[in-house]
């Protein structure tokens, strides 16, 4: 469990700092009391300041669902963007569909804005407490063109390594588009996959395997 501990001259300062740490509301906060502040002994060593620990409360999947949700009307209102946003809990992921004129300009260049998006209310999401849930977010049926457009790449690019023995290297991509990649070719025997970099955009190489 991730906690901060936070002092100050009262509980309310403290608690306070950890809101502004955690850039979330009490409401969303465990707190403990570890230093009341009260005086030492006769109060002659003076007053000492209060030191709380803080921490994330869990939520549960439904309401991680509606905050998902919640969270990108909020940043499509910012945009100015006249959408509605259906929400889908899939399990270990939660799908953000935007409906509305227009919302194709969302897509941006080979998905960036919408990655862009994406990547952003993954972050606010998933900074609670509770089980891990994979944002994904789609406007138009992009995804489901985008996942057939990669494995169709996958599957040439990789008969061009199987060919002239060579690896290949994909311009970087988004963690869902390199899981594509990986899973479309992880049943080929003579080819290997790995995703090379850092931050949230990497590369993905494919190789012949050693010794076929």
């Amino acid at each position: 469990m991730v906690f901060i501990e936070t002092d100050g001259k009262t509980v309310e300062d403290a608690i306070e700092k950890a809101c502004q740490e955690f850039n979330l509301p009490e409401e969303r906060l465990n707190i403990e009391i570890i230093s009341d502040g009260i005086s030492g002994l006769f109060g002659f060593m003076g007053r000492r300041k209060v030191k709380i620990k803080a921490s994330l409360k869990k939520i549960d999947g439904k309401e991680k669902l509606e905050n998902a949700k919640k969270t990108l009307e909020e940043i499509l209102a910012r945009l100015k963007v006249d959408a509605t946003v259906n929400a889908e809990d899939l399990g270990d992921k939660i799908l953000l569909n935007i409906n509305g004129d227009g919302s194709g300009l969302l897509i941006g260049r080979r998905g960036r804005t919408l990655d862009a998006l994406q990547y952003i209310v993954d972050k606010i999401v998933n900074r609670s407490s509770g089980d891990r849930k994979w944002i994904i977010i789609d406007t138009e049926g992009y995804r489901e063109r985008r996942t057939e457009s990669l494995k169709n790449l996958a599957l040439k690019l990789g008969e061009k390594v199987k060919r002239f023995g060579k690896p290949v290297y994909i311009t970087p991509l988004n963690a869902h588009d390199r899981r594509v990649i990986h899973m479309t070719l992880q049943g080929d025997a003579q080819l290997i996959t790995k995703s090379k970099g850092d931050g949230h955009l990497r590369k993905v190489v494919i190789s012949a395997k050693k010794g076929l």
